[in-house]
């Protein structure tokens, strides 16, 4: 995910001339290294140091530049202060790119695991939210944000888990049927589309059909389709790697109980923060972020409707 990120700047590095780079000394990490080694006259640093990240963007932004900041996504909600009455007030077109988010960077422990950063930017009036399944995915959307005017935020895992797509549309607001199915649909972002995917399969095998939503824009929110699938099933599952409280499961059950409510159930981390771990895969069985979580969830919202 980092190394397309990465690339995809260089790419639109070209494309844009007025677009400039912001990171917070970890471009190493986060691999915006790649465009400043490419366009270093439009790539900034800031050090340590997230509110004048976003500070610095900001004038850039005023100033009629396009701005991507990057750094972890822990770290970058230390500036959340600084994105509500800076960038968001102001409609300043500034992308706030989250990297090593969710459960991805598992070696590194709960400092640096973010599981509030979705619910954090979702409230904050004016700001996009969007979340890739995979880096095919990211490239696209990525394209697509630096088009659009205005404030946006995208969280990126700091790997890529397993590949959803060969080739994809991202347009904004409008969310990607991944899997089509018509007893229960599975509402997705991130890494779990793909645990989402693998659930499909063990569900065929006890009888359940299930579709797969990629709701890579968490706001605004494609309740079209969504509400079209839950309509037609039923039942619907949200998978996301972010804590229950306050990301897509909330913005999905805020659309489903004013619509069309049906039975409903969450597979997300449980309010509580994650651990150091020896793999993605003990920290997903840990936090309940597997493909039989989402088998075992949807499995009882089908046995409830």
């Amino acid at each position: 995910m980092r190394l397309v990120l990465g690339k995809s700047l260089i790419e639109l590095g070209l494309k844009y001339r007025d677009l400039y780079v912001v990171d917070a000394d970890s471009a190493s990490h986060t691999m915006t290294s790649l465009f400043a080694e490419n366009f270093p006259d439009r790539f900034v640093n800031v050090g340590i140091s997230e509110q004048d990240l976003v500070g610095v963007a900001s004038g850039l932004a005023s100033c009629g530049k396009r701005v991507v900041v990057c750094t972890y996504t822990s770290f970058l909600m230390r500036a959340w202060e600084q994105i509500r009455n800076t960038v968001a007030r102001a409609k300043l077109n500034v992308k706030l790119v989250g990297t090593h988010s969710g459960i991805s960077n598992f070696g590194d422990g709960p400092s640096h695991q973010c599981f509030e950063d979705i619910a954090l930017m979702r409230v904050i009036p004016n700001v996009k939210v969007v979340v890739p399944a995979d880096s095919v995915e990211l490239r696209q959307c990525l394209n697509e944000l630096l088009r659009d005017e205005g404030p946006a935020y995208m969280r990126v895992g700091r790997d890529e888990d397993f590949r959803v797509y060969d080739e994809c549309r991202c347009e904004l607001g409008v969310a990607n049927v991944v899997v089509d199915g018509y007893d229960v649909v599975i509402v997705a972002i991130g890494s779990m589309v793909s645990e989402s995917v693998k659930a499909v399969k063990e569900l065929e095998g006890l009888g359940i059909s299930a579709a797969v939503i990629d709701s890579h824009t968490v706001k605004p929110l494609d309740s079209n389709t969504i509400l079209k699938y839950v309509r037609a099933t039923g039942a619907v599952v949200v998978a996301e790697e972010h804590n229950v409280l306050g990301g897509l499961g909330s913005a999905v059950a805020e659309v489903v109980v004013r619509d069309y409510p049906v039975p409903m159930e969450f597979v997300g981390v449980r309010d509580m923060f994650g651990h150091s771990a020896r793999s993605l895969e003990d920290l997903r069985k840990f936090l309940g972020l597997t493909s039989s979580d989402i088998v075992r969830a949807a499995t009882k919202v089908v046995r409830s409707r």
